[in-house]
């Protein structure tokens, strides 16, 4: 019987170079391939976070040579300007918070990468997610969370569907990071000590604004502070620096600690408002996406997240006009419309979708 062929995405960090190394000694047939999404040359310099850089595909490249598999690399920079760099500046122009590592995943790696790997022969993909893939007895294919909580990626995983599933393999759901990196230098592998990246690979020093005004050639215009009645308390510098829940960096004195509690882009306004305004019992969701059943036809009790370091808290979700509502037993801090609201049951991903706003 002819082996399993795997299609790895290696981003030349650690976590995807032990994925390869652990798939060949499970006995599939590996190849890597690197994505060359964006180009990340201008920001190498004095930051070491960044991805798909060079550096990066050499790499990966070193450790596929290392394991004695064959590297591609795909240039899937048009796909990646279009499905997210883009998708990121038109919601932030119009006052939401997107999640540019979940369109990826979305739109490029379970997407553009499954489906070139379909097209060269391959049965599957693979990546250096922590998460893991199961399969129920009537056959639906179920999303887990990682055995190192620490390390779940769960969150940025929840619009996978059946066929993406049925394809996926996340050979490290079951190991820790200091298990990963122990196996990296059992290798011999020189990433083994590699920073992981943290930052937005295509704005790697995390000035969102700054990049959006280069990227578009279009200074943002300064609008108006107002309080929640709509009183002018000063100029701000354009919704597109701003984020909910924000306190520092306003360029402002209120004589008390005030919090961005919302914006409109259309206006141009940043509404400043006490703490307490920032919590909502319940947020409105839509973009849906289930993986356990396709659709939610009752009340279901979960623990939902709203933010990727957000500690899940116990909700019941249920259908409503617009979507899926989150109740909460307690109120939960500035939901931000355009960030992902992801539910568990357990271990398992029961779905998740985009904020659309807080109820009160």
């Amino acid at each position: 019987m002819s082996k399993q062929k795997v299609m790895v995405g290696m981003s030349g960090g650690v976590d995807s170079s032990v994925t390869a190394a652990v798939l060949m000694l499970e006995g599939y047939d590996v190849s890597g391939v690197t994505l060359r999404l964006y180009d990340g040359e201008d920001y190498e310099s004095g930051i070491s976070k960044t991805c798909c850089s060079m550096s990066d595909v050499e790499d990966a490249r070193a450790v596929c040579c290392r394991l004695g598999i064959p590297h591609y690399v795909f240039n899937f920079k048009q796909r990646f300007n279009e499905k997210v760099i883009k998708n990121f500046i038109d919601e932030y122009k119009n006052g939401r918070t997107p999640n540019p590592c979940i369109e990826c995943n979305r739109r490029i790696k379970f997407d553009e990468m499954l489906n070139r790997a379909k097209l060269l022969g391959y049965d599957k993909i693979a990546t250096g997610h922590y998460a893991s893939v199961d399969r129920r007895e009537d056959g639906r294919w179920l999303l887990k969370r990682a055995k190192d909580r620490n390390k779940d990626q769960t969150y940025v995983l929840y619009s996978l569907t059946q066929e993406q599933l049925s394809r996926t393999l996340f050979p490290l759901g079951a190991l820790s990071k200091p298990q990963v990196r122990e196996l990296a230098c059992n290798y011999g592998f020189e990433n083994a000590k590699k920073p992981d990246s943290q930052d937005i690979c295509f704005v790697p020093d995390g000035d969102y604004a700054a990049f959006i005004e280069r990227y578009t050639g279009k200074q943002s215009q300064s609008g108006e502070y107002v309080d929640v009645n709509g009183n002018f308390l000063g100029k701000n510098n354009g919704v597109i620096r701003y984020t909910i829940g924000q306190r520092k960096g306003l360029g402002i004195a209120l004589g008390k600690p005030m919090f961005v509690i919302s914006k409109d882009a259309q206006s141009n306004r940043v509404v400043l408002g006490d703490e307490a305004l920032l919590f909502y019992r319940r947020v409105l969701v839509n973009d849906l996406n289930f993986i356990p059943f396709d659709e939610l036809h009752g009340e279901m009790r979960v623990t939902a997240k709203l933010r990727y370091r957000h500690t899940e808290q116990p909700a019941v979700i249920r259908p409503c006009d617009g979507g899926v509502l989150i109740e909460f037993d307690e109120p939960q801090r500035a939901p931000s419309p355009g960030q992902a609201a992801v539910f568990y049951d357990g271990d398992t991903v029961v779905g998740g979708g985009t904020i659309v706003k807080g109820i009160e």
